[in-house]
């Protein structure tokens, strides 16, 4: 018995060998051909901005995970840490990866003979109806103990397209949690840039209204001495009225960004997040972008594309399969006696071999049509993974033009800065010379705080967009990312 079941192992691997899998085989989309994302060549403003605001892009450059120690922030690499340590979207996605790879594991199960032992003991009567005319025997006590093998001959790869759907569903899941990783890290520096910025933009408005109350005391001082009229007083009233309007929007947008870094960081908002001072955020200024071939293997959302490819390519396979005959090979090897103590008596041996088909012959057309189905689940995928490309190469060339058109930006700033400084200057040294009157200096000083928080904000949005450039380039898909970066602004 032990050699019919030997040999029946040997049978089944030699028809795998001999065997084919059906389905066409998975290949991996060819990369686009493009040498840049553009047409015109991005420098990222390095003509626009002085020497000390210049970035350069390094087409060709890889970007590493740890992306945003670019920024050489200790304070934004601890904030990025505690993120990736207790963000609950990423434990979610983690686990979820792992529960897809032991169930990968669990269906790889089905490439191998199932080899179980079973034992049995029962109490047996026959009656006349089963026997005929033979004489019965009395009832009996019966045991049985042995080992069963069952086998499905995978000789057409049905099983072995599942297999590899399985993985494939793992690699998808896998990219996510990259995606995920890259997610969490982004929303990270972005939220804490916003509550930067906020903060700038916050000390600007409240130094613009300090001044306008220096100027309300001004013109109080010259309606007092009777050189000015009671309408410069509500001019300077006005104005400090209108500015003081400026800081409610910003103090609920800050509020709003505290809360949204409170739940990346995996807290509650009713506790306090961590601050940046600008002043200890360095500027990224070689910018390592990835070739667009390159880009095509880094970003967690196109290989979640491709990973979804080859699910549907390999669920061709798998329908493809069915419409075969299914052949499960069994055989068995057990003791059987009605005395206990003799069970394992070498006369006692008994067993089985049996070898079962099933052939469809009838169902409506469900398999051809689950096949079709499959089929055409394939082209949608492929022209999903086609869309995912496009619109990664568009992110990218939005955030190199960004980075282009906030470096003229900020020099555009810096020179009203200083020209609305000038005029500042020139228009109080004419107003002590009683050249010009009050109103004047009051435009002089409103258009130069408003120059002043032009630039606070030209300033911040540097950093905004070279972190949305890294997360659009993916980081390194070993470990990463992405998708869109968030949508902080």
């Amino acid at each position: 018995m032990r050699a019919a079941v030997r040999n029946l192992l040997f049978g089944a691997a030699a028809a795998v060998l001999i065997g084919c899998t059906v389905g066409p085989d998975f290949k991996r989309p060819d990369p686009p051909r493009a040498d840049r994302y553009t047409v015109a060549p991005h420098t990222a403003g390095e003509k626009s901005a002085g020497d000390a605001e210049r970035q350069t892009v390094k087409l060709g450059g890889v970007l590493a995970d740890d992306w945003w120690r670019l920024f050489e922030s200790d304070a934004l690499n601890d904030i990025v840490r505690q993120a990736l340590a207790n963000n609950r979207s990423l434990a979610s996605a983690s686990a979820t990866l792992a529960a897809v790879r032991e169930f990968a594991g669990a269906q790889a199960g089905g490439l191998y003979p199932k080899l179980s032992m079973g034992a049995d003991v029962g109490r047996q009567k026959y009656g006349a109806q089963f026997l005929g005319t033979a004489d019965k025997p009395p009832p009996f006590t019966y045991f049985a103990v042995g080992p069963t093998v069952s086998y499905a001959l995978d000789y057409v790869g049905g099983i072995a397209r599942s297999v590899e759907q399985g993985y494939a569903l793992a690699e998808f899941e896998r990219q996510r949690t990259d995606a995920a990783y890259l997610s969490v890290s982004g929303n990270a520096v972005l939220w804490s840039f916003k509550i930067a910025s906020l903060q700038d933009q916050i000390g600007a408005v409240q130094s613009i209204l300090d001044q306008d109350r220096e100027n309300l005391q001004l013109v109080q001082v010259a309606f007092d001495a009777g050189s000015v009229s009671r309408i410069d007083i509500l001019s300077a009233q006005t104005q400090l009225a209108s500015d003081a309007t400026l800081l409610p929007p910003l103090r609920q947008e800050l509020s709003m960004a505290q809360h949204a870094l409170a739940v990346v960081l995996g807290q509650t908002t009713a506790g306090a997040v961590p601050n940046l001072d600008w002043n200890r955020v360095v500027l990224p200024r070689n910018l390592p972008v990835s070739l667009p071939s390159e880009l095509a293997h880094r970003r967690p959302d196109i290989l979640a594309a491709e990973a979804q490819l080859h699910i549907a390519t390999a669920l061709v396979g798998m329908t493809t399969a069915n419409l075969y005959p299914q052949i499960v090979l069994n055989g068995s090897i057990s003791m059987q006696s009605t005395v206990l103590r003799q069970l394992f008596n070498g006369a006692n041996n008994a067993g089985g071999l049996t070898a079962s088909l099933t052939a469809p012959l009838f169902d409506g057309g469900a398999r051809r049509a689950k096949r079709r189905a499959a089929i055409d689940a394939v082209r949608a995928a492929a022209a999903n993974y086609e869309q995912t490309v496009l619109a990664a190469f568009a992110q990218v060339a939005d955030a190199l033009d960004a980075l282009d058109h906030d470096a003229e930006q900020l020099s555009a700033q810096a020179h009203a800065q200083e020209a609305a400084r000038d005029s500042l200057d020139l228009t109080r040294k004419s107003y002590n010379e009683g050249s010009v009157g009050v109103l004047q200096v009051l435009d002089a000083e409103r258009l130069y705080q408003q120059a002043r928080l032009g630039y606070v904000r030209a300033n911040s949005q540097r950093y905004f967009d070279t972190a949305q450039l890294f997360l659009a380039l993916g980081g390194n898909s070993s470990n990463l990312t992405a998708g869109a970066g968030p949508a902080v602004k």
